[in-house]
């Protein structure tokens, strides 16, 4: 995601329509934006639709190549990391709350859920890694509720990679609403930015050790395992 201008348990925090409603999955339809979160202080983040709808590229190809058993796209979106993972054999599953992301994905021959990733899922505790890409780590806008849940979906040791914003220090919670440059806005929801710093903060209060993080493209990873019953906790 591009910045523009931008000036226990609960575990289900509320998806308040979030990415379900137009205008979003007209973008999504049409593989075009511009579309924008938009916070109440005129704060904007600019999502990068096209990229989404695009094949998966090189920087995104890093990330298949590290998954490992398998996958669980969390946020799959239009849903290009699926159709890349199921190219190269590895079983996925993505899951949306977006009714035009889970359709896309599936016109793409991957497998995908109209799910929120706080509901009930297939596998629950057997998945071999998790993804979190896109921003996703936002989900819910409570990062800790967000990382209890992915260890409950992942195996013992499975392996959670998340996409971090390029500030490595940035942790902020926020009511946002999708809105495109006509002013069309779907229903506010909570939000929430992570840097790599701030996300491995998070990851050691929740148990998580970290096994990598790298920045290519432009675009920031966290590998994180999840806790092992005799195994250590965070590194």
């Amino acid at each position: 995601m591009t910045t523009t201008r931008i000036g226990r348990r609960p575990l289900a925090p509320a998806d308040g329509g979030t990415w379900s409603a137009d205008p979003y999955s007209h973008a999504l339809r049409t593989g075009r934006g511009p579309l924008f979160l938009r916070r109440a202080d005129g704060w904007l983040l600019l999502l990068e639709v096209e990229r989404w709808c695009a094949d998966a590229d090189a920087v995104d190809l890093e990330v298949v190549r590290r998954c490992e058993g398998a996958v669980l796209d969390v946020g799959c979106g239009p849903g290009r990391l699926v159709a890349a993972l199921a190219a190269r054999g590895r079983p996925v599953l993505g899951i949306d709350v977006s009714e035009a992301a889970v359709a896309r994905t599936l016109g793409l021959g991957g497998q995908a859920l109209q799910r929120s990733v706080f509901e009930p899922l297939p596998a629950e505790g057997r998945w071999g890694t998790a993804l979190l890409m896109d921003g996703n780590v936002g989900i819910g806008g409570d990062p800790g509720a967000l990382l209890t849940r992915m260890s409950q979906l992942l195996s013992p040791g499975g392996l959670l990679i998340a996409e971090t914003v390029p500030d490595p220090n940035v942790d902020e919670r926020v009511q946002v609403h999708v809105t495109d440059a006509r002013g069309a806005a779907g229903s506010p929801f909570p939000w929430a930015r992570l840097g790599t710093r701030s996300l491995l903060r998070h990851a050691r209060r929740s148990g998580w050790r970290t096994v990598d993080r790298w920045t290519t493209g432009g675009r920031s990873f966290v590998a994180l395992r999840s806790r092992t019953p005799n195994g250590p906790t965070a590194r």
